[in-house]
């Protein structure tokens, strides 16, 4: 079994299932937006900080790249975090991203018009080859793992059913454009 801690989840992982209802998730983030979000977080080495986070993404790119999966709620792909500017390059990054093999933009339409899961938070569901699966519940100063298969199987399920709710990537990634082109008019 991995060791716990995330990067060496991400490491191992052989897919990996992001629910995003804050913030773009991490693996897919610029360095402007990670120092954009971690500048409010407690302590003074931000510049360490944001290159550990950019550096976790070369996972998706790597010869033995595990299958990613992103569930991003609209309103995530709507706030301009950092201002318009970054905001938008950051969402370019996201759809960039998109064009690989090995990784999946959903968003996850704010008209759903019922509750789902995502309401509940954000998470990251972790799949292996060899061992049991495990999630990530991420708050604002610290995270938590879940190991029980019961809960593993509940944040499974929510996956599935969110999956299922969220527009397709074809239609994300237009409609990801259409936030880029929103955001590129109130730059102007």
């Amino acid at each position: 079994m991995p060791d716990g801690s995330l990067p060496e989840l991400i490491r191992t992982a052989t897919k990996i299932t992001d629910i995003a209802t804050g913030v773009i998730p991490g693996l897919l983030q610029t360095s402007d937006y990670a120092r954009a979000i971690m500048g409010t977080a407690p302590g003074d080495d931000l510049e360490a900080r944001v290159a550990m986070r950019i550096g976790r993404r070369d996972v998706l790119t790597g010869g033995d790249s595990p299958e990613f999966t992103a569930v991003i709620t609209e309103a995530v792909l709507r706030e301009p975090i950092g201002g318009s500017v970054i905001m938008a390059d950051q969402l370019r990054f996201v759809r960039k991203m998109s064009e690989l093999p090995n990784v999946t933009i959903q968003v996850l339409p704010a008209s759903s018009g019922r509750w789902h899961p995502a309401h509940a938070g954000s998470f990251i569901l972790f799949e292996f080859t060899k061992t049991e699966s495990i999630v990530h519940l991420e708050h604002l100063t610290t995270g938590a793992f879940l190991y029980s298969k019961n809960e593993v199987a509940i944040h499974a399920v929510a996956v599935s059913e969110l999956q299922e709710l969220a527009m397709t990537p074809d239609r994300s990634a237009h409609c990801i454009t259409e936030i880029i082109e929103e955001l590129e008019g109130g730059c102007r």
